[in-house]
C-alpha cells in the first residue's frame, strides 16, 4: 500500500506502521510530497514522524482516528463499507431540509441510533438530513465546529463505518444526505496541521486565530487539501450536498477564489456520477454573488441560509429586539414582507448592529428562490442564546404554528431544525468536551463574559463543560406522542405535504411573491400564484381581505370558515390558514 503525506517544511519523514518504521522518500513530481511502501489493510494503526520527532502524528488525509485527534491514524477500505444503494435524485429546488445533530438527536449520540428515527423524518415528509459536522474533535461531545480532522469522521459517532451506513440507511428510505462542512478554521485542540506544512497564514487574522492559508506561499496545496476533503464526502460515503460554514470568515484574496474552485469541482462530481451535487453556504455577507453562477460573474454555490428571513420572523414572533435583531424590532412585519420579496433586509441599508450600511440588492427578477434558504430556528439561533431556548420556550402553540407557516409556504428552500416540528422543550445549549483543563476553563469563562455583558449573572450560564448541559440538549422522543406536540407535528407534516403537491409552493420566481400586511394589527399574507397564505400574530381575531375569492381553506390551524363571497377571510388570533383554488 502506498503511503503519502505532504510536509514541505521537513528535512525527513518515516512512516511508523504498527510497530515497524519506513523511511519516506521525496516525490521527484510533486514538491513537497514524501512517499513510501509498506504492506497495510483495513484498521493498520500509521501515522508520521516528521524531522527527530519521536512521536508520530495521526495522517492530515486520515481517514479513521480511533483514539482521536492526538492518537494514530488507522487505514480504512473504503470498498469493504456499508453496501450503497442507489441514492435518489433529489434537486435543491424540491427539498425540505432537517438539520440534526448526531450527538443530541439521541440519547445514545450515534450514526447508528439516528439511523433508527428515520422514518419519523419520512413521515414527517422532509427530503434531506442536514448533518451538522461530523469530522474529528478532541473529546466526546460538541457541537462540532472544532474539528481538527477535515478528513476524519468522529469516532464515537460510530466513524467512517457508521457514516456510511447512516447514508446508506437514507438513501434506503429515500432521503437525501447533507453535510455541515468547515473550512474556515480548525479547533483549538488536536490540530496537526501546522507540524506538516503552511496550513495557516499570519497575513489575515479570524476570530478563532491565523486564517487558514488560502491565498498566500503554499495555498495551493491547502486548498487541494479542502477541495479534497469535500469531494472525499460526496464521493466515498454518498453525502448529496454540503454546507459550508461561516464563507465569510474564509480570507481568499486570490483573483480564483477558494469557493470558485470549489464549486467547479463538485459541478465536475456531479457531471461523472450524474447526481445532483449541490453546495450550500452559510454567508453574513447579504451579497448576490455568493450564489450567482461563475459564469456570471458570481462564486457559484448553489444555495445560501437567509439569516436575514429568519432575523425578520424571529422579531415579529418574539418582540425581541437586542444585538443584531433591533434593525428588524422597528417594523418586524414589514421587514418579514421584504425579506419574502426582496430576500435580504439589509440590501444597502443601514445596519445599526454593524454601524454601516449593509448588503446588496437580489435582482429578484432573475434570481431563482431556491437560491436561499428559509428557516426559523437553527442550531446558531438556538445554540448560541444564553439557555439555548427554542421558540417553544416562550411562544403559543399558535405562534409556532405560524412560524411554521411562512417557514413552509414561503418562497425559500424550507430547514427545519431537530424537535421543532413537535415543539421539543428540550433546550439546544452550548456545550463542549475538552481534554484540556485550561481550554475546558477558558471556554467556559469566556462563555460566562460574553453573557454578563448582556446582564446574564454567571451561575445561570450553563456550563459547556458539565455532561448535563449535552444531556439536556437531546431530543426527548417521548414528547411527539404527548397531544400538544402530536398537535404541532401533524401541522408540519401537513404543511410539507402541501408543498409536495402544490408546484405553485416550490415556484422559483421571487418576483411574483405578493405580500400584504398591518404592522398594528399583526397580521400578514402573502400569495405565491393560486395559494394564499395568512398569519394572525395576534391574540385577537382578525379579518383579512384576500383580494379575490374562490379559494378554499386548505389547511388551517385552528377550524376555519371557507371565504365569503367577498373573499374575506376571518382569522382567529395567534393561527394560520393555507387557501388554494
Amino acid at each position: 500500500m502506498q503511503f503519502e503525506v505532504w510536509a514541505p517544511l521537513s528535512g525527513r519523514v518515516a512512516l511508523r506502521l504498527d510497530d515497524a518504521t519506513y523511511d519516506m522518500a521525496r516525490d521527484p513530481d510533486r514538491d513537497g510530497w514524501w512517499t513510501a511502501q509498506a504492506p497495510a489493510g483495513d484498521g493498520s494503526r500509521y501515522g508520521f514522524l516528521l524531522d527527530e520527532e519521536t512521536t508520530a502524528r495521526p495522517d492530515p488525509r486520515g481517514r479513521r482516528l480511533p483514539d482521536g485527534p492526538d492518537g494514530l491514524s488507522a487505514v480504512v477500505d473504503l470498498e469493504a463499507l456499508a453496501p450503497r444503494p442507489a441514492p435518489p435524485r433529489l434537486p435543491l429546488q424540491d427539498a425540505v431540509l432537517y438539520e440534526l445533530h448526531v450527538g443530541t438527536f439521541t440519547p445514545e449520540g450515534t450514526f447508528d441510533a439516528a439511523a433508527a428515527r428515520l422514518g419519523h423524518l419520512v413521515s414527517l415528509g422532509v427530503t434531506h438530513v442536514e448533518l451538522m459536522p461530523v469530522c474529528s474533535f478532541a473529546g466526546r461531545h460538541g457541537w462540532g465546529y472544532d474539528g481538527v480532522a477535515p478528513w476524519a469522521v468522529h469516532e464515537p459517532y460510530g466513524g467512517p463505518a457508521g457514516l456510511a451506513r447512516f447514508t446508506a440507511a437514507a438513501h434506503e428510505a429515500g432521503l437525501g444526505v447533507v453535510l455541515d462542512v468547515v473550512h474556515n478554521h480548525l479547533g483549538p485542540s488536536g490540530n496537526h496541521l501546522p507540524a506538516f506544512g503552511p496550513y495557516f497564514t499570519e497575513t489575515h487574522h479570524t476570530p478563532w486565530g491565523s486564517a487558514v492559508n488560502l491565498d498566500a506561499p503554499g495555498s495551493d496545496e491547502v486548498r487541494a487539501y479542502l477541495t479534497g476533503s469535500a469531494l472525499a464526502w460526496l464521493r466515498d460515503y454518498g453525502v448529496d450536498g454540503l454546507r459550508l460554514d461561516a464563507v465569510h470568515a474564509l480570507a481568499d484574496g486570490r483573483a480564483l477564489t477558494f469557493l470558485e474552485e470549489l464549486s467547479a469541482a463538485v459541478e465536475a462530481l456531479a457531471a461523472e456520477t450524474g447526481r445532483p451535487l449541490f453546495l450550500i453556504a452559510e454567508s453574513d455577507r447579504c451579497d448576490p454573488r455568493t450564489t450567482t453562477p461563475r459564469a456570471a460573474g458570481g462564486l457559484g454555490l448553489n444555495a445560501q441560509w437567509n439569516d436575514d428571513f429568519h432575523h425578520a420572523l424571529h422579531c415579529a414572533l418574539t418582540g425581541e429586539s437586542q444585538a443584531y435583531y433591533a434593525d428588524f424590532a422597528e417594523a418586524p412585519l414589514a421587514a418579514l414582507a421584504k425579506t419574502l420579496t426582496r430576500v435580504f433586509f439589509h440590501d444597502g441599508t443601514w445596519s445599526s448592529f454593524r454601524g454601516r450600511t449593509h448588503g446588496r440588492p437580489v435582482d429578484h427578477r432573475r434570481t431563482p428562490a431556491h437560491r436561499f434558504v428559509g428557516y426559523s430556528q437553527t442550531h446558531d439561533q438556538i445554540g448560541n442564546r444564553a439557555l439555548g431556548d427554542r421558540l417553544s420556550a416562550s411562544l403559543s402553540p399558535g405562534l409556532l404554528a405560524c412560524a411554521a407557516t411562512v417557514a413552509l409556504t414561503g418562497p425559500f428552500v424550507p430547514m427545519l431544525f431537530m424537535g421543532e416540528e413537535w415543539g421539543a422543550r428540550t433546550p439546544w445549549q452550548y456545550f463542549t468536551d475538552h481534554p484540556d483543563p485550561e481550554l475546558a476553563e477558558a471556554v467556559r469563562s469566556g462563555r460566562r463574559r460574553e453573557f454578563a455583558a448582556h446582564g446574564w449573572k454567571a451561575e445561570e450560564i450553563p456550563d459547556p463543560q458539565d455532561p448535563a448541559t449535552r444531556d439536556r440538549s437531546c431530543l426527548d422522543w417521548s414528547e411527539p406522542e404527548q397531544p400538544d406536540h402530536a398537535r404541532l407535528l401533524d401541522w408540519y407534516r401537513t404543511l410539507v405535504a402541501l408543498r409536495r403537491t402544490h408546484p405553485d409552493l416550490r415556484d422559483p420566481d421571487l418576483a411574483a411573491v405578493r405580500v400584504a400586511h398591518d404592522e398594528e394589527r399583526r397580521w400578514l399574507t402573502f400569495r405565491r400564484g393560486d395559494v394564499r397564505v395568512a398569519v394572525n400574530l395576534s391574540a385577537e381575531p382578525v379579518t383579512i381581505a384576500l383580494g379575490r375569492n374562490g379559494v378554499r381553506v386548505l389547511a388551517s390551524w385552528e377550524p376555519l370558515e371557507h371565504p365569503g363571497p367577498d373573499g374575506r377571510i376571518h382569522l382567529p388570533g395567534e393561527s394560520a390558514v393555507v387557501l388554494g383554488p
